[in-house]
């Protein structure tokens, strides 16, 4: 072999050594949705607030590498709504630019009490994908009307899972009477660390009706973690591959055996990075979660 032959070779096998030498990263952590069996990863990507960032080209931009970063982490579920503002067309620029519409699991929402065919199809634009993979009523608004378009939509294939939506723990009485009298797909509902009511009713019945749940607001906006980060990252965290209380909060959620997927909302990479590290590595044992809601409601 000629010298300088070998001197490129050197690089590539030192590259190649390095590769093999490295421990292999854990499987992303999925659920699968009880009417398919389709499985999703158990962390998706919200966009109420930190997408809605109008036309400001550096914020799209960042947008952007935030979805890239979600994609290349094995990140799936994207979630929207009519009600957050630039966020859908944030989002399908960001689709078109980074060629990403077949990697995305779209959730949408309708919210309104008029025409949810013209709405419907005005997210489907702003998304630039040929159909959404869920669409969910919006806190139950005109959900009689709503819910019927969907279903009827799903069975003409335009549309594959249905659901309904609350967040904040609003009028969970007529949430759990749409889950047991409706043929659904999906709820999605508020709950994290301090925010517990779901387990009370709604996710034991999510899981006898055979309904995934996507989980919102699982920082409370970020004011949870803004007072979590106050305070040392306990011991315990290591005991499920935890560098920081993001992954704490979001670990303590996608271990509920009801929940299918949070979704977190974010515009900063770095904090998407430490989302997606949730997505690896142990969960929490009933028993550890119970010691996790214990600990923050002492803080």
């Amino acid at each position: 072999m000629r010298r300088r032959d070998l001197l490129q070779l050197v690089p590539a096998l030192g590259a190649a050594a390095a590769l093999a030498q490295s421990p292999p990263q854990p499987s992303i952590l999925t659920r699968p949705i009880p009417s398919s069996g389709e499985q999703i990863p158990v962390i998706g990507l919200g966009s109420w607030i930190t997408f809605n960032v109008g036309n400001d080209t550096a914020a799209r931009t960042q947008s952007a590498e935030v979805m890239r970063q979600f994609f290349a982490a094995g990140g799936k579920l994207i979630d929207s709504s009519p009600m957050y503002g630039s966020s859908q067309g944030v989002i399908g620029e960001a689709l078109q630019k980074l060629q990403a519409q077949s990697r995305v699991f779209s959730a949408e929402k309708v919210w309104t009490s008029s025409d949810g065919v013209a709405q419907i199809e005005a997210s489907r634009k702003f998304w630039q994908v040929p159909r959404f993979d869920l669409l969910q009523v919006h806190n139950l608004l005109a959900w009689e009307k709503q819910l019927a378009l969907l279903q009827a939509m799903k069975a003409a294939g335009q549309l594959r899972y249905v659901g309904i939506t609350t967040s904040e723990g609003r009028r969970h009485s007529e949430f759990e009477q749409v889950m047991r009298s409706q043929r659904i797909d999906f709820v999605q509902l508020s709950y994290n660390l301090l925010d517990r009511e779901a387990e009370q009713r709604l996710l034991p019945l999510a899981r006898e009706r055979g309904i995934a749940v996507l989980v919102n607001r699982p920082f409370r906006e970020g004011a949870l973690l803004r007072q979590l980060q106050r305070h040392p990252l306990p011991g315990w965290a290591a005991e499920i591959d935890c560098s920081n209380w993001a992954q704490v909060a979001l670990k303590f959620i996608v271990s509920h055996p009801a929940v299918t997927c949070a979704i977190p909302a974010t515009s900063n990479p770095v904090h998407l990075r430490e989302n997606m590290g949730a997505s690896r590595g142990r969960l929490p044992d009933a028993a550890l979660r119970q010691r996790m809601a214990e600990h923050v409601a002492r803080l």
